[in-house]
């Protein structure tokens, strides 16, 4: 019960954020906006209907027809995050702030709208609307969630042309790219990592200096070369970003021909990481 209620606390706060980035930065600047608000946001300029009457009408629809593609809990907090994302734009839809500055108000509208939305997302919530097709991408063709949603969201955008001009579609374009990174960056955590690939003949020698001079653990793989059928060690090693400088060394003056891969990871849980129980 504790989490749950925690989860809502965020999810409202993430609706309240996202409703001052319509509000704040993209109504009174005439920018676009991505997914469901995008249209509303349309419609406003168009009639001067209410976002989030519509808003609510149109994610309550969608909810309806994609709710199977959500788990139980997922929908009982969308519900949430569409009602009270709902609210939020109504009731701060009068809310202004002094800035006349195109470039700076799009920078912040998509900060805004990335912290927003990450919150709910990051918490197991969504805004129904194109989060509901992001999921699906996101579990039938493996996309990320925050560039499922940033495709979906250009194609409302675009149609926003013959409203915005050609100028405010190129700063809501700037605003879509900086929310879909700061839902990155919200949804993915503060704990960048990099995975490291090794193969070597050498591999004893660079998984012991690995060990004693990082103070890093290596898992070892069984592998062989498919075309010289010769069996090798494969070394799997995870560290920081700071000590990747410090392995090339290492493998370099090992094995000066040995392969490396290195992945971008995130969210590292276990001994040495983050606590898993804690997350």
């Amino acid at each position: 019960m504790k989490k749950i209620s925690l989860d809502v606390f965020f999810i409202l706060i993430g609706a309240f954020i996202f409703a001052l980035a319509i509000n704040l930065f993209v109504i009174p600047n005439e920018l676009g906006e991505g997914g469901v608000t995008g249209i509303t946001i349309i419609l406003f300029y168009l009639f001067e209907w209410s976002p989030g009457l519509l808003s609510l009408i149109i994610n309550a629809f969608l909810l309806i027809v994609g709710y199977k593609f959500l788990s139980k809990m997922t929908t009982v907090y969308t519900i949430v995050a569409v009602a009270f994302n709902s609210l939020f734009l109504h009731l701060t839809e009068s809310w202004t702030i002094s800035s006349d500055e195109l470039v700076i108000n799009a920078i912040f509208g998509g900060v805004f709208a990335g912290a927003g939305i990450g919150m709910i997302i990051r918490v197991g919530g969504t805004t129904a609307g194109t989060t509901i097709l992001a999921r699906i991408t996101n579990k039938y063709l493996g996309w990320s969630l925050s560039y499922g949603l940033l495709f979906f969201d250009l194609i409302v955008a675009f149609s926003s042309y013959f409203i915005i001009g050609a100028e405010g579609l190129m700063l809501t374009i700037l605003m879509l790219y900086i929310g879909t990174k700061t839902m990155e960056f919200i949804i993915e955590g503060l704990n960048p990592k990099k995975a490291i690939t090794i193969i070597s003949k050498e591999a004893d020698q660079i998984a012991k200096q690995v060990t004693e001079l990082m103070d890093r653990g290596v898992t070892v793989f069984s592998g062989h070369g498919y075309y010289t059928k010769e069996s090798k060690d494969i070394l799997y090693i995870v560290i920081s970003k700071q000590e990747v400088l410090k392995l090339k060394r290492i493998v370099k003056s090992t094995d000066s021909n040995a392969f490396i891969a290195i992945h971008d990871v995130r969210d590292v849980f276990g001994e040495g990481f983050l606590d898993i129980s804690k997350s």
